[in-house]
Order: C-alpha cells, then structure tokens, then sequence
C-alpha cells in the first residue's frame, strides 16, 4: 500500500507557537546585540581620552574652543582666539573663590555630582515646564569643555557622566580647579582666566581684585553676551550677591 506523499500541514496552534518561538529569538539576539554595545561604549569611555595625562599635561586647546573657531569660520567673524594657562597660584584666591560660590560652593565635598542640587533642579524644572535650570558641577563642565559637544542627546550625557567620574578619580581637586579657571569661556574668544583678567581689566589673573573676581564669576552662565563690568541688570544684581558671600566669608577683607 502506497503512504500519501502529501506534507502533513502544521496546525493553526504550532504555527502560532512557532512564530512566538521566533519573536523570542529575534528579541533575545537584540538585547544580546544592545548589552554588547553599551558594554562596548562604556569599556571605550573608560580608557579614551587619557585623562590621567591631564595630571602633567595642560590642554593646548579643548573641544569647545575648536567648536567656537569653527563657528567663527563658518559665520564669517573675525576673532581672535586669548588663551595662556597659567598655574593655581598664578589666579588670585579672590577669583577661586568667587567662581566656587557662583558655580559649585560644593565643589571639595562632593565626588564630581551634586546630587541635592540635582534634585533642587529637577523640581524647579517641572515647576517651570522646561529644562530651564541645570546642575552641573565643575567637574562635569571641565569635561564637557575638553571632550565634548554641545548637543544634548543621552550618548553625550553618559559620555560626561564617565568623564567626570575619571577626572575625579584621576585628578586633585586643585588640578581640576586649576584646569577649569584655565579653560572655561570668559568673553567672545576670550579663555581662562589670565585672558580674562587682562582683556576685561587689564591685570593679570594674580592680581584680580574681590570686585573682579565676583564681577567675572557673575557671567559666566553666558560670557558671550553679558559684560563683567555692566551696572545695572542681572549681572550687576549677581556679581554683588556673590561679594556679599565672599565679604561674609572674609575673602574681601583678607584679599583686598
């Protein structure tokens, strides 16, 4: 007797389990692919850039000074890129201190992440209805200004995230500070703070007055826009809010 050469056709029930079978599969090669990718980022950011140099070594140049000079070329402006690093002890304490109180009074207490100022931030944000107030540390805008871009999208942000934990596990305090008073913007291509003692004052970053020091400190959320030596408006109001604290403290006492 002949068998039928006829294929037994699957049933409704084991195709259906067949395809669940698949979509498993499928869902589990990629998480398996996801995992290795992020382990593979994270294992890149844990060893480039070399941070640790950074112990002995001054930075030439950062990413944000290139990104600027790159958008100068591309407007058309003309600008002259000030830049000298100099030592901690070539920065009056006036202008530490100053830009500690503006920027992160937490600064040699915490790990590179204020988490209070954090969750300070958050809530006045959901107040507002908008990313408006931010919390970053020293540390964290040290990082953001050697290493990185301005966009805002999570990779960048895991990247800083890294960065200033490696900065804050391969540097001092004092090589950070000195670092970030050495880089951070002070005026349209004007970068640290020897540059900005002599293009807005006229001295030298040693030589900065109490006065100064707030009065430069108080621009810094937007040093391309706003002058140190303005009056009137919010800066005038912070640079002074900032010299209350600093006389309170004894600084303009001491430093004068």
């Amino acid at each position: 007797m002949k068998r039928s050469s006829r294929k037994t056709k699957k049933r409704p029930a084991q195709r259906r389990r067949t395809g669940r079978l698949s979509l498993a599969g499928l869902a589990w090669r990629g998480a398996a692919l996801v995992l290795l990718l992020a382990a593979g980022f994270l294992a890149w950011n844990l060893v480039w850039p070399p941070v640790g140099r950074l112990s002995r070594h001054n930075p030439a140049t950062t990413a944000f000074m290139q990104a600027q000079q790159e958008a100068w070329a591309d407007s058309g402006a003309r600008r002259k890129l000030r830049h000298r690093h100099v030592p901690l002890g070539s920065i009056s304490p006036n202008l530490q201190q100053a830009v500690l109180i503006a920027e992160d009074d937490k600064f040699f207490s915490h790990e590179g992440f204020d988490y209070d100022m954090m969750a300070q931030a958050m809530e006045r944000n959901l107040e507002a209805g908008r990313m408006r107030y931010g919390a970053s540390t020293l540390t964290q805008q040290l990082a953001k200004n050697l290493y990185l871009s301005s966009s805002k999208n999570l990779l960048r942000k895991a990247r800083e995230v890294i960065l200033t934990w490696r900065l804050e596990q391969s540097l001092s305090k004092q090589r950070i500070l000195e670092l970030y008073l050495n880089v951070v913007e002070w005026g349209p291509g004007v970068f640290g703070a020897e540059a900005a003692a002599r293009y807005h004052f006229g001295v030298a970053a040693s030589q900065l007055s109490p006065e100064q020091a707030a009065r430069l400190a108080a621009i810094l959320p937007n040093p391309d826009q706003w002058n140190p030596k303005a009056d009137s408006g919010y800066v005038a109001q912070r640079w002074r809010q900032i010299y209350r604290v600093m006389q309170k403290r004894g600084w303009g006492k001491v430093w004068r």
